[in-house]
């Protein structure tokens, strides 16, 4: 779903430890802007990159502003659902990409986020199912993840996507995640993600 990287300026939003930054370069990217607001995954991204090409920077996506036109591929993996104001990044985003620029991002998916627990329970036969709850209700959502009670903010697909129509992207791809036949062998638990998604990927661009 990224386009070719060679040349291109990327910004790296969520960047965490720098991973992903630091494979950009490695596929031809020209510089990256990995940006976090961790403290200590900006300091770890520094710690295991020896790149002057890329560079870390704290900052909160809820109120990010940077210089217009000045990237070409704006990148992020599991942040956006952390942000409030969907609309104001992704309008901040458009700026910040020359015309024919890219945005590809993944989030949690939001039947995922919309369950009403966060683990399988079983029906009256037995069988696993995924509750999903108030759906159609979005707005903050607290789950467990590492540490109790973390903050995401649930919207609906068509608010998502709704939201990059009306910041004049063209969306060129979305795809629910799911696992093909190969990786169910190599992994029998992944079987379970056959059930509901987990994740949604999107490529859009200017």
């Amino acid at each position: 779903m990224l386009p070719d990287l060679v040349g291109k300026r990327v910004v790296d939003l969520g960047c965490g430890g720098g991973w992903v930054s630091r494979w950009m370069r490695e596929q031809g990217a020209a510089s990256v802007l990995g940006l976090d607001l961790s403290q200590n995954m900006i300091a770890r991204a520094k710690a295991d990159t020896a790149d002057d090409a890329i560079t870390y920077r704290i900052a909160d996506l809820d109120t990010l502003e940077l210089p217009e036109a000045a990237f070409d591929l704006a990148y992020s993996a599991l942040t956006f659902h952390y942000v409030q104001d969907f609309g104001r990044l992704v309008r901040a985003i458009r700026r910040m990409l020359v015309p024919g620029g890219h945005l590809v991002f993944t989030i949690e998916h939001p039947i995922f986020m919309a369950a009403a627990h966060p683990h399988w329970i079983r029906d009256e036969d037995g069988r696993k199912t995924w509750p999903v709850n108030r759906y159609s209700l979005e707005g903050e959502r607290r789950t467990d993840w590492f540490v109790k009670g973390v903050l995401k903010y649930h919207r609906t697909i068509g608010t998502t996507l709704n939201a990059l129509i009306d910041a004049d992207f063209q969306i060129r791809r979305v795809k629910e995640f799911a696992p093909t036949d190969d990786q169910i062998q190599q992994r029998l638990e992944l079987a379970e993600e056959l059930e509901r998604p987990m994740m949604l990927l999107v490529s859009a661009s200017t």
